[in-house]
């Protein structure tokens, strides 16, 4: 999609240039899904295969030494990378950051200890949940761990 884009302000175009791969379980839902449908009408026989995006962040999570997850919001994104990460016993880090809470039965509203009772999450992993609004808070999060020491990190 992103070589399709051909568009520099586009994240998916810088994706493609960097061979970074992209999954997206819910890609049928809205806008897209819509022309999707449309499509079939056109070409005959057009098929999205979702089964590869499954198997290729799962496999993603099996293979690596150690994983962490930064979870912003919840939904079909918060439950498919947790799960990835249940096929490997589960993450060695993890960050949520959303506004639900666990009374309404939302993915969500789940603290990490649901998480760790499944085993997405390991028992002596170190886990947290920020209830606040995701896009206030995780530039403030990127600019206090990441880029503040970005420069230092360059010199090991």
């Amino acid at each position: 999609m992103g070589q399709r884009i051909n568009n520099e302000d586009s994240i998916y175009y810088w994706c493609w240039k960097n061979d970074i791969p992209v999954y997206c379980p819910a890609f049928t839902d809205g806008a897209i899904g819509d022309v999707m449908f449309f499509d079939t009408f056109r070409e005959r026989g057009f098929i999205v295969d979702l089964v590869q995006d499954i198997r290729g962040v799962n496999e993603v999570a099996i293979r690596a030494k150690k994983t962490g997850m930064i979870i912003l919001g919840g939904g079909v994104m918060k439950h498919h990378i947790c799960n990835a990460n249940m096929m490997r016993d589960g993450a060695d880090y993890s960050v949520f950051i959303n506004t639900g809470t666990e009374y309404d039965g939302s993915d969500a509203g789940a603290r990490p200890d649901e998480a760790v009772s499944w085993g997405k999450i390991k028992i002596d992993a170190q886990a947290v949940k920020v209830w606040t609004e995701a896009t206030l808070v995780f530039p403030i999060l990127l600019g206090e761990t990441f880029v503040r020491n970005f420069d230092k990190a360059k010199r090991v």
